[in-house]
């Protein structure tokens, strides 16, 4: 795992519910990570960090632009942004065209800490 450096790596986190963001935070924070959190899926595109990131954390279900529709908007960059969705809903054809539509990781809430934790730091190796 990498400690938090300047030029460390960076992870997104993505969802709409506070205290999801904030426990992500903290698990992250936990393993020597830095994390950057945002409320939407906008709040994310309109700040600097999706020019920066080495992982995303994206929820499915959000206000306005969904997680999917975030994962087609940043599938067209020259590097894509390796993504691992967080869902509480249980849909298996969502889960389908996310990992068809390149996502590394599909975890649903209430998730393993462990598992994502896991799937986060293979990400960022």
């Amino acid at each position: 795992m990498t400690r938090k450096t300047q030029e460390s790596q960076s992870v997104a986190i993505v969802d709409d519910d506070q205290a999801v963001r904030d426990a992500l935070g903290n698990l992250l924070d936990s393993a020597g990570l830095d994390a950057e959190a945002f409320a939407s899926a906008e709040d994310f595109v309109n700040s600097n960090h999706p020019k920066n990131e080495c992982c995303l954390i994206l929820d499915i279900r959000l206000p306005n632009m969904s997680g999917l529709q975030l994962q087609r908007y940043l599938s067209g960059r020259a590097k894509p942004v390796p993504i691992i969705f967080i869902t509480g809903h249980a849909d298996a054809e969502v889960r389908e065209q996310a990992l068809r539509d390149g996502a590394l990781g599909f975890f649903y809430k209430p998730f393993d800490s462990e598992g994502l934790l896991n799937a986060v730091c293979s990400v960022l190796k």
